[in-house]
């Protein structure tokens, strides 16, 4: 009844309301009450506005267990205590845009249906299913003496029809409840639906994640060489996280990483998306370059309505929305235009921003990683800082200092201090030595024996090979970054060639060594 001059609902409703002779009770959301009922003075006096809030989690476990019942006998299954705790932990913890109960049933439910449908596709029959198909047919049997009463011999036929249908199954069933199990839903059920809801690995909700969590600066340290530092931070971040002891409205870490190119920035937020978010398809990838201008800024967070690109959403929030689970990485934060830095104010401390449509991104389960080179690449192209003069610990740690020093000063200078308090740690990179540069070789060329391996074929390199990488695959200015091109120019292709030719075929072992400044391929052996 929104059109001007037409009768609506509510308007139908005032007369029998006012005398009461109607007892109504309404449900409505709080927007929808204020656009339709509010605004109509006599419609809202008739009604006591009843504020319903969200139950806590305890309530909704007490809720679930009420409802359980229904879901068991409709799905012939059993569902477990454990199972309706898991379902409001993790949905209360994982499932942000929807309220408790619901999502909890829902998940609960969609639980149950999986199993069932699991057991169906296998051809096991359990006890609750038989006893579903009994009660089933006793409500058939009803139906169909009442339609005979009444003379309805129509109705009567196509209930006897389907009586005779479930006569047949439920026959079958019985003998087969020899093989029968019981089918239990447990929490194991109720996390692998959650899973493939958000897309979180079901190994981060299960009591393996402790030992995860125990482990994870070590799986970090396999793709992340010399960086314990900022390694150190971000797991101790996540913990804090885990363990439910950081404040719940924020991110669950906001970093700013300092160093110069090349050193592993980009690489320890790629590889924190793999482990916790279950691979790097989680990482949100932003160059802050191109928001250099005020008119871009829209484009992060979506435009206001009546502007042009208001339908499609911003980039970051769009992209958050759809998958709230992420590590966002804002690569080169210090060329962002200052409006950007508001926004990211709001993002570090409520943990959520509105985007151009007016819904709320929720930003509570974000890894925010800014990364800059702010007061290093000076140092770089002084010749201050670099491979060269970090051969020594005691110069690298020198250096490092200096670098640490020259780096807050240029952030001060840079960003505002509201800005700089609201990050979790500035975390400063090292300069990478000797030691460090051939580990990331050795991991590089680890890569390849893994492709090699799908081909069973083994690779032998020899020390010499890895320093002529080294040689000719460091740079000062772009750090450890042309090592995968060298080794790509090097050794790809040199296996490729080989390969095509002909020359190494599947079941053996490849030697290659440094012959006139090229990698050759200098023997085969079988394996």
């Amino acid at each position: 009844g929104a059109a001007e001059g037409a009768i609506g609902a509510g308007d139908m409703f005032k007369p029998a309301l006012a005398r009461g002779e109607l007892r109504c009770i309404g449900a409505t959301t709080p927007d929808e009450y204020r656009k339709h009922i509010e605004k109509d003075a006599a419609l809202e006096r008739r009604f006591q506005p009843v504020k319903v809030d969200e139950p806590s989690p305890e309530e909704a476990v007490e809720m679930l267990k009420i409802v359980r019942r229904n879901y068991e006998v409709h799905h012939a299954v059993t569902i477990t205590d454990e199972a309706i705790e898991a379902a409001v932990k993790f949905s209360d913890r994982y499932i942000n845009d929807r309220f408790l109960p619901d999502k909890a049933i829902d998940v609960m439910d969609e639980a149950a249906s999986a199993l069932r449908l699991e057991a169906t596709e296998k051809g096991i029959i359990s006890p609750a299913l038989v006893a579903d198909l009994e009660r089933e047919m006793a409500d058939i049997q009803i139906k169909k003496e009442a339609a005979a009463n009444a003379e309805d011999y129509e109705h009567a036929a196509q209930l006897r029809q389907r009586e005779l249908l479930l006569l047949s199954q439920l026959g079958k069933a019985r003998i087969e409840m020899g093989e029968s199990v019981e089918l239990i839903v447990t929490p194991e059920h109720i996390a692998k639906m959650v899973e493939s809801w958000i897309g979180v690995p079901v190994s981060q909700m299960l009591e393996s994640e402790r030992q995860n969590l125990r482990d994870l600066e070590a799986h970090l340290r396999q793709r992340v060489v010399g960086q314990d530092e900022a390694i150190r931070a971000v797991a101790r971040a996540v913990r804090r996280s885990r363990a439910g002891l950081k404040d719940p409205r924020r991110p669950i870490g906001s970093f700013l990483f300092l160093g110069p190119t090349g050193v592993g920035k980009t690489e320890l937020a790629k590889a924190l998306a793999a482990e916790l978010f279950g691979g790097e398809e989680a990482l949100i990838r932003l160059d802050m370059s191109e928001y250099m201008e005020p008119h871009t800024v829209s484009r992060l967070f979506g435009s206001p309505p009546g502007y042009v690109g208001h339908d499609e959403g911003g980039q970051l929030t769009e992209r958050v929305r759809r998958r709230p689970y992420s590590v966002i990485l804002l690569d080169e934060v210090e060329k962002a235009h200052p409006e950007v830095f508001n926004s990211l104010l709001q993002v570090m401390d409520d943990g959520r921003l509105t985007d151009g449509k007016g819904r709320v991104v929720d930003f509570k389960n974000t890894i925010v990683v800014m990364t800059s080179n702010a007061g290093t690449s000076e140092l770089i192209h002084s010749g201050r800082i670099g491979f060269i003069a970090a051969k020594a610990k005691d110069a690298r740690n020198e250096q490092h200092e200096i670098m640490r020093s020259k780096a807050m000063e240029s952030l001060k200078r840079m960003f505002r201090p509201e800005f700089l308090n609201r990050i979790d740690q500035v975390v400063v990179f090292h300069t990478l030595g000797k030691d460090e540069l051939y580990r990331i070789i050795d991991l590089l060329l680890g890569q390849v024996r893994g492709r090699l391996n799908e081909l069973k074929i083994e690779l032998a390199v020899t020390d010499e090979i890895r320093d002529f990488l080294l040689e000719v695959g460091f740079d000062e200015e772009y750090g450890a970054r042309p090592l995968r091109r060298a080794i790509q120019t090097h050794i790809d292709d040199t296996l490729a060639d080989a390969v095509l030719a002909g020359e190494i075929v599947s079941g053996q072992v490849v030697y290659l060594e440094l012959n006139e400044g090229k990698v050759v391929v200098a023997a085969q052996s079988t394996s």
